[in-house]
């Protein structure tokens, strides 16, 4: 254990001795110095942080220093009262303000007290209380705005993460001042019951028991108490001064002296005022020559204080070319070009509104519940989405781009709405004829006059906050495979093995690499399957991935082993689903052209083979498309892999699943057949 940590434990033990065992008078005056300089250094530090987290430990130290100023109470009430002497220090402060006058030494201690108790020690209550409920009320406002920085790009995680904790011990901080300044209120009590106490018991034993005068025992017991008053209300007032000095301080830039000199002063004309005034209360009865000294001096730092600020500050031309230069020729200013936002959002200066809080936008807050709803439905963290205005782009202009590639774009106009409808054929409602950029279904652009009546056409009828939104969400869950990287699936391993330990350890980093984990979540999310139920997911893994290490094959197992999660994905409510099938001939066809090599299987189809497949495939869709229904295949589990590789190419958006995929209540209706010549 450090010499430190000994120091506490030990100064904790030395108090509850003090409680029980008497003191010698000397050693009673080390401990009272001691208390003085504890009190001393405590104001001093409060007068010189910036903000009340440095010192943070200030709510226990009051409660270790009131038991410490308690204690020494106790020995030194024992000490007069047994003995009447409690040591130098006491005697000497007790002589020296009583100056002969018992009387005038209480009073004068009286005067301290009051103003511990009522003044600093009340305000610094009452100002506790406020701050820990303003501070409370707070937290959730600076919470969302540490969201906003973070979604905007502002800040990184790490930096989130910091400032939260700093929200979080801002509010413990003032809560537990709270409570702390209850100790300072009860020190100031306990002092004035312990003064009263000696007076009284001290007249009581000197005369009864010592055989002391009146006068002897009042001008004894009093200079003693008054004394030991005096050396206890001291550091007592000091520690009540320290805290009000924290809690009534806010962060800053510099420590309080600075602060309270160059904001005092930061008006050097109001001094000229303030010497005037000084000036001409010298003309009256007061003393003449010290109001004119005191206008003079305070007339004179006007005088240099306002001269000072004229005077311009010449930069260090040199210093500020030389630290320029080393950070241009510095490796990790190069370095820092080199990163790349995993997602940006960019728009024109005309979209500026769309994320300007202060003109009503509110994109950041639904980037927020875009990246919680997709972690939702797919199971993984969505990285912060970097949004900038970009004066390049045309000022109604928007693009997204993942890992530096542009993958959307589209164009609002923030003062219409867009309607949408199925069918356009009516012109009855006027507008910009568009395309709803998430799906590409007709659209227009239609002013707020018309939104009532285009609702009752039978319009739906969107603001350009959703419509920008929405494209958002459908783009980036199209591309959650590409933003799964290996980072991310350890992140995502690691979350699962602080539930299921043993069941990580079966599959990484033996027999599966994260990189192997990382292709088989990737396989699921381009197929639009959610990874969340990771439990499941490693379970088939840790069953299979001793067999092969394949891992398209090991994607094929888990799909299956989601099987109840599929079915609720693309079946209906009523758990029917219309299907594609696809016959045994072209099943026979794919299974006779799988390729397999070292590296994986792949389908090495003639072109004229595959031309027919797709041309069919395409041709039952079409019917499909004009039923309103997903155009799914259904397969055997041996050929859906490479059927869904032949269709990525020319048909993604055809959903192609296996008979093992399926639960056996759902009913399925073939509405279709593919079938080759």
């Amino acid at each position: 254990m450090k010499a430190r940590d000994l120091s506490v434990l030990l100064a904790v033990i030395l108090v509850i001795i003090m409680l029980v065992i008497p003191l010698p008078g000397w050693l009673l005056s080390f401990f009272i110095l001691i208390n003085i300089i504890l009190g001393l250094i405590v104001i001093l530090v409060s007068m010189n942080t910036t903000e009340p987290l440095q010192f943070s430990v200030f709510p226990t130290l009051i409660l270790l220093l009131t038991l410490f100023r308690l204690a020494l109470n106790v020995s030194t009430t024992r000490s007069i009262l047994s003995e009447a002497d409690a040591g130098g220090v006491v005697d000497t402060f007790g002589t020296f303000v009583i100056g002969g006058n018992p009387l005038v030494g209480f009073v004068v201690f009286i005067i301290l007290v009051i103003i511990n108790f009522l003044v600093i020690t009340k305000g610094s209550e009452r100002v506790s209380e406020v701050a820990a409920r303003f501070s409370l009320d707070a937290m959730p406002g600076k919470q969302m705005s540490v969201d906003a920085d973070l979604n905007a790009g502002l800040i990184s995680e790490k930096q989130a993460k910091e400032r939260r904790e700093k929200i979080e011990r801002e509010a413990d901080f003032h809560g537990s001042m709270d409570g702390a300044s209850k100790f300072v209120k009860g020190d100031a009590i306990a002092g004035i019951i312990i003064v009263l106490i000696n007076i009284i018991f001290g007249l009581i034993i000197g005369m009864v028991q010592m055989g002391l005068s009146f006068e002897e025992a009042i001008n004894t017991f009093m200079r003693l108490t008054v004394g030991d008053g005096l050396v206890s209300q001291i550091p007592a007032l000091l520690i009540s001064t320290a805290t009000g000095i924290v809690v009534t301080r806010s962060a800053g830039s510099g420590n309080l002296s600075s602060e309270v000199t160059d904001q005092l002063l930061q008006f050097p004309k109001l001094l000229y005022i303030a010497a005037g005034t000084i000036f001409l209360l010298g003309l009256t009865p007061i003393n003449f020559i010290l109001t004119t000294l005191l206008a003079s001096i305070l007339g004179f730092s006007a005088y240099f204080i306002q001269r000072k600020s004229q005077e311009p500050e010449i930069p260090d031309i040199e210093e500020e070319d030389q630290t320029e230069s080393s950070a241009m020729k510095s490796s990790e200013n190069v370095v820092g070009l080199l990163n790349m936002d995993p997602i940006e959002f960019e728009f024109g200066y005309a979209l500026i509104p769309l994320a300007d809080a202060s003109q009503g936008g509110d994109l950041l807050d639904r980037i927020i519940m875009i990246r919680r709803q997709l972690a939702i439905e797919l199971g993984i963290v969505i990285p912060v989405v970097r949004i900038r205005d970009n004066i390049q782009l045309n000022p109604n202009a928007y693009r997204l781009k993942i890992k530096g590639n542009e993958v959307a774009s589209g164009e609002l106009m923030l003062d219409h709405y867009l309607a949408m409808a199925p069918d356009f054929s009516d012109d009855e409602i006027e507008g910009i004829d568009t395309k709803e950029p998430a799906f590409g279904l007709p659209a227009k652009w239609i002013n707020e006059e018309n939104k009532d009546e285009a609702e009752l056409s039978g319009y739906t009828v969107v603001d350009p906050p959703s419509v920008v939104s929405t494209h958002i969400t459908e783009i980036i869950k199209k591309s959650a495979h590409i933003l799964l990287g290996r980072q991310e699936t350890k992140q995502l391993i690691d979350h699962v093995k602080e539930s299921y330990p043993i069941l990580i350890e079966e599959v990484t980093p033996e027999p599966l690499a994260i990189g192997d984990i990382q292709k088989v979540l990737a396989k699921l999310l381009r197929e639009s399957i959610s990874i969340r139920n990771l439990p499941v997911i490693f379970e088939t893994l840790a069953d299979f991935s001793k067999m092969t290490n394949d891992t398209e094959l090991l994607g094929e197992y888990v799909r299956q082993a989601l099987s109840s999660q599929i079915t609720k994905q693309y079946a209906n409510e009523d758990m029917s689903l219309k299907v594609i099938t696809v016959s045994g001939k072209v099943e026979k066809l794919i299974a006779e052209n799988i390729q397999q090599t070292e590296h994986g299987n792949y389908l090495s189809l003639d072109p004229e083979s595959q031309q027919e497949i797709i041309k069919t495939i395409h041709a039952e869709a079409e019917k499909l498309a004009l039923q309103e229904e997903s155009t799914v295949l259904l397969c055997s589990p041996a050929v859906r892999m490479y059927l869904k590789q032949l269709l990525d190419r020319f048909l993604p958006q055809v959903i192609v699943l296996s008979y093992n995929e399926l639960e056996p209540n759902v009913q399925v209706q073939s509405v279709g057949v593919v079938n080759v010549a």
